[in-house]
């Protein structure tokens, strides 16, 4: 993501932007975005800094949840949006002088889903989902604290730079076994899911920048819950116990230096479906992710309606 092109500047053309191209930044930043379009409890929430690159900083953080209507009627409904952040920076040179042009690249996306249940034993515990998917986001730079450069530079991708944008629309689908096994004493979840989705640049505000990329990735999520033997709002209180692992294969993977992410959680569940909410249940948790050369841990907050 990271890599750079050819050096390339001329003596007394103003400035130009040296062995760091946009179009290739702008391919990238669609590749972070694959991210956020697919749902994906590992990948919901990450922060990379490394201080010792030029790029140091990466955010990313996505809300969104499922369900299906009605055993009756298995229409299947998702969504999800997502915001990242991308902090590359460029050089600007004139041949005898450099400059460096900190950027803020900010991406905002949204997805949506519909699919259907078929069920494949006698008690509809266990359902085969297909899923249509569509997203649509935006990648919008701000120079800020490089403006002072932009009146000398020359080169035509400062455009885009200098407060440009790029709005990206993705096509595709999943494919869910779902599996939900719930007794008095204990509940049982597990969802194994495909996705791929395609996502493609339109109507930006340079011509000289697009960009696409494939979001692929392959996820197991699994939940345990079960009564911990205290009571809360008139209804036992549960602990849960989460497992989660994604590979990615698309134009994610790698680039930030890791094709698969684990995520161990534990935490607790009130129900409060005793009493005239709006939500029928709360759950935090606290997560431990791990992968290639990565760590770290979360608090998640979530609810059932």
């Amino acid at each position: 993501m990271l890599a750079t092109g050819t050096a390339h500047a001329q003596a007394g053309n103003g400035l130009q932007l040296v062995g760091a191209n946009v179009q290739r930044h702008a391919n990238a930043v669609l590749s972070l975005m694959a991210y956020s379009v697919v749902p994906d409890l590992t990948s919901s929430s990450l922060s990379i800094n490394n201080a010792s690159t030029d790029d140091p900083g990466v955010v990313m953080s996505q809300l969104g949840g499922g369900f299906t209507i009605s055993k009756s009627f298995p229409l299947y409904l998702e969504g999800a949006i997502a915001y990242s952040r991308y902090d590359p920076t460029f050089v600007a040179s004139n041949g005898s002088e450099s400059r460096s042009i900190p950027t803020r690249w900010n991406t905002f996306s949204g997805t949506i889903g519909i699919g259907w249940d078929f069920p494949i034993t006698a008690n509809k515990e266990l359902v085969i989902r297909p899923i249509f998917n569509f997203s649509l986001g935006n990648v919008s730079s701000d120079l800020s604290i490089g403006k002072f450069a932009v009146e000398q530079a020359t080169d035509r991708q400062i455009d885009f730079l200098d407060g440009g944008s790029l709005n990206a629309y993705g096509l595709g689908g999943a494919l869910m076994l779902d599996w939900e096994h719930y007794r008095e004493n204990y509940e049982v979840d597990v969802e194994l899911r495909y996705t791929s989705i395609h996502l493609q640049s339109f109507g930006g505000s340079s011509s000289a920048v697009t960009g696409s990329a494939t979001a692929q990735t392959a996820n197991l999520w699994a939940r345990w819950r079960a009564p911990t033997g205290l009571r809360a709002l008139d209804r036992p209180v549960r602990y849960v116990l989460e497992l989660s692992h994604s590979h990615y294969f698309g134009s994610q993977a790698g680039i930030l230096g890791f094709n698969y992410l684990t995520t161990l959680g534990t935490g607790l569940e009130l129900d409060t479906s005793a009493h005239e909410v709006f939500v029928t249940r709360i759950r935090a948790v606290v997560r431990y992710v791990f992968g290639n050369n990565v760590s770290g841990v979360s608090l998640g907050l979530a609810a059932s309606f």
